[in-house]
């Protein structure tokens, strides 16, 4: 029995898991590829998640466990209809408005009764276990399983499946093993009618020696222990994605550790005690807070380390309590219920509630404090225990602390201490002792508290900011540089276009886009026509609109309102209203938008990437056939590449190869720092022509060279392109 039922759930956590990725991948073209997609997708699952629990608990309850095996067979039934599993026929996103609960919509449509059904599977499969009594053994370690199925699939589908099968075939391939669960839920099912159903005893080790009913108050804490992990997770997704780099599949190592604490702790044998990871919380906690308030990036590999290894043991420690917490297992699904409804409310907080209310990802530092007030105290006391005067002290002690932090802050900046290491330094002894209050969650939570709030008086040296906002696709900034010459529009920490405030220069495009660079090159090949047509895929503070001539027709296409809304306002940038006021914007994705427009271009210049993250859906066959539909003949198709993370001339030069394209390359990867002082950065571009004739001086240049690729170099399609394959 034990041996089919956990092939049963580790086969149902396997689907659950597999699908998440297959259909963020197949819903990202619509929405640009913004990691906002996969939190927005989470807060869903684990709402379905919530629903397929209460489903599992409503119907135990009632039913029984023999009868509700009958049932839910059924019901197994229901999503075989629905297979395999596509994105609806004309569903497009909205243009001017947040996307979250389009998205949230296009799941309940498309995925919604397949997911619920698999989802229900760990909970019942563990309930029907349990109806078979101690005889079987405990039911909870069926819980590793599933959570290791979980983990299996969101690590394999990056490097076994998504590299090497097509999305049509992965959805085929999900399709098969649905139909392989339902067979496995009907031997489950068997076995379960074949034996006599007794009520669930505590007779072994492993479950609570008496089968008392869980309390309000226990209930409480179990969605509190299960809402933080939830919250992080999102939160430290979005704020490494964000704020330290945009690398490819970064938000399958939280999810994928989230999961493996679950396999830990429910552990017939736990490998980690759970002692040792609430000591070495506080531990790594302080030194992560540091660096935060710091909003320190480098060096990356160690800060990625820190911020994955804290996340871990906060995990640990937060699951760890709700293992040890767990109830007799006929308590079981209202545990597991209320464990889901907590998931949901960190996913709800973090993906539609902290992007409205919070300008920049304050979600992260406040889950760790959460965290810290949830802190285990090992000696066994408890708050009724700390005197009166004690616990006014935890409240009047960090008060203190942040009051020094502030005074130590101030006069760091007046000696001229500035930098991210300088406020570290200057945090060393407020971090100190903030730890030194780790024994008391109280006082410990509310010292994070109070080095965050104080460390909000620090400038970190890159310049003063003048604007903020944080949409469904990011946190967008514009900063006065240091030397106050120039706006610069920055996006997570990926710098976007700058602006000069010398009016003799306002109207000069800078950063990526100079008259020297290759993109001034490109436009000198075509400037000299009055009717030229030019589209351009993404618009950054709009500097490329100080190429356009009089009777020239310019179309710009961006996909974040917000953006649009920077370019246009003139007490930020004043590319657009000085020299292209007339320009024709059309919100949305370009790709979308392109498909459904007759418009013509001579160039069309595709600069859309989010920080470093690549909209794969704008460098496939498919969009560069639909590029070229919209190219007049002669035209030049111009793409900018500069990218500290992937390496993307190789997939265009194997996609112009197989349109039978020309590709040039241009790396200016230097500059001289009279060159940097006059906002002059490097860049990377790509030109792509039908021709050598349409490519003019360029390909004369000694600057330019054709593109390359290698034999090993795939062929990006809509439904096959795996960004691994392009990393640096």
């Amino acid at each position: 029995m034990r041996v089919v039922y956990t092939i049963t759930i580790f086969v149902s956590a396997l689907l659950l898991f597999l699908l998440q990725p297959m259909f963020a991948r197949m819903i990202l073209p619509l929405l640009g590829g913004t990691p906002a997609v996969w939190n927005t997708a989470m807060v869903f699952y684990q709402s379905m998640l919530l629903v397929g629990y209460a489903y599992a608990h409503v119907t135990i309850r009632w039913l029984g466990a023999r009868r509700q095996a009958m049932v839910h067979l059924v019901v197994m039934l229901l999503p075989l209809v629905t297979l395999p599993i596509t994105v609806p026929a004309g569903w497009l996103p909205p243009t001017e408005a947040n996307p979250a609960f389009w998205v949230l919509a296009l799941l309940t449509v498309a995925v919604g009764l397949p997911y619920f059904v698999v989802s229900t599977s760990s909970p019942l499969v563990q309930a029907w276990f349990a109806a078979a009594g101690p005889r079987v053994g405990n039911p909870y370690t069926l819980y590793a399983a599933s959570n290791l199925g979980s983990m299996l699939a969101l690590l394999g589908y990056p490097v076994l499946l998504e590299p090497y099968v097509r999305l049509d075939q992965q959805s085929l391939l999900w399709s098969l093993g649905y139909g392989l669960l339902v067979l496995l839920a009907l031997a489950c099912a068997l076995v379960l009618w074949r034996l006599p159903i007794v009520a669930p005893l505590s007779g072994d080790l492993a479950t609570p020696p008496v089968e008392q009913a869980p309390t309000w108050r226990q209930r409480g804490r179990w969605v509190l222990l299960a809402t933080v992990p939830s919250s992080l997770l999102l939160s430290l997704t979005t704020y490494v994605t964000t704020d330290l780099a945009a690398i490819p599949l970064l938000w399958v190592w939280p999810l994928a550790l989230y999961l493996l604490t679950f396999t830990l702790v429910f552990a017939a044998r736990p490998p980690l005690p759970h002692w040792l990871m609430v000591r070495a919380m506080p531990i790594l906690v302080v030194p992560l807070f540091v660096t935060i308030i710091a909003q320190a990036t480098q060096p990356f590999g160690l800060l990625l380390a820190l911020h994955l290894g804290v996340f871990f043991v906060v995990a640990m420690v937060c699951h760890g309590e709700l293992a040890a917490d767990r109830p007799a297992p006929r308590y079981l699904t209202e545990f597991y219920l209320l464990m889901s409804v907590g998931g949901a409310l960190g996913g709800i907080f973090n993906a539609l509630i902290a992007p409205t209310i919070f300008v920049t990802i304050l979600e992260y530092p406040l889950a760790l404090i959460l965290a810290a007030l949830l802190l285990p105290v090992i000696t066994g006391e408890t708050t009724a225990m700390i005197p009166r005067q004690q616990r006014l002290n935890d409240v009047a002690i960090p008060l203190g602390l942040g009051l020094l932090t502030a005074i130590l802050i101030i006069a760091g900046q007046r000696v001229g201490i500035v930098g991210s290491t300088g406020l570290m330094v200057m945090l060393g002894l407020p971090a100190l002792i903030g730890f030194s209050f780790s024994r008391r969650p109280l006082r410990f939570g509310l010292g994070l508290l109070a080095l965050l709030v104080a460390g909000a008086l620090f400038n970190p040296g890159n310049g003063d900011q003048i604007y903020a906002q944080r949409t469904f696709f990011g946190v967008h900034r514009v900063l006065l540089e240091p030397g106050g010459g120039y706006r610069v529009l920055v996006h997570g920490n990926t710098k976007h276009g700058l602006q000069s405030l010398d009016p003799a220069r306002q109207t000069e495009p800078l950063s990526y886009y100079t008259t020297s660079g290759p993109l001034g090159q490109i436009f000198a090949e075509r400037q000299d026509r009055s009717d030229l047509r030019v589209g351009g895929v993404g618009m950054g503070t709009a500097s490329m609109a100080c190429y356009a001539r009089p009777g020239q027709t310019w179309t710009f296409y961006e996909i974040d309102p917000e953006v649009i809304a920077i370019a246009r306002d003139t007490d930020l940038f004043t590319f657009l209203s000085r020299c292209l006021p007339d320009a024709l914007i059309v919100p949305g994705d370009a790709r979308l938008s392109l498909q459904q427009t007759d418009r013509i271009y001579d160039l069309l210049v595709l600069d859309a990437y989010s920080s470093d993250a690549i909209p794969i859906h704008l460098i496939t066959r498919e969009a560069l056939q639909l590029y070229r539909d919209r190219l007049a003949d002669g035209g030049l198709l111009a793409f900018h590449i500069s990218n500290r993370f992937f390496d993307l001339e190789p997939v265009l030069a194997r996609l112009a190869d197989d349109a039978g394209m020309i590709a040039m390359i241009r790396h200016d990867l230097a500059v001289t720092p009279e060159q940097d002082a006059a906002g002059y950065w490097t860049s990377s571009w790509a030109v792509l022509a039908d021709s050598e004739a349409d490519l003019g001086h360029l390909r004369d240049d000694p600057r330019w060279r054709r593109a390359v690729f290698s034999p090993q170099t795939p062929l990006w399609t809509d439904d096959f392109a795996s960004v691994l394959s392009v990393l640096k």
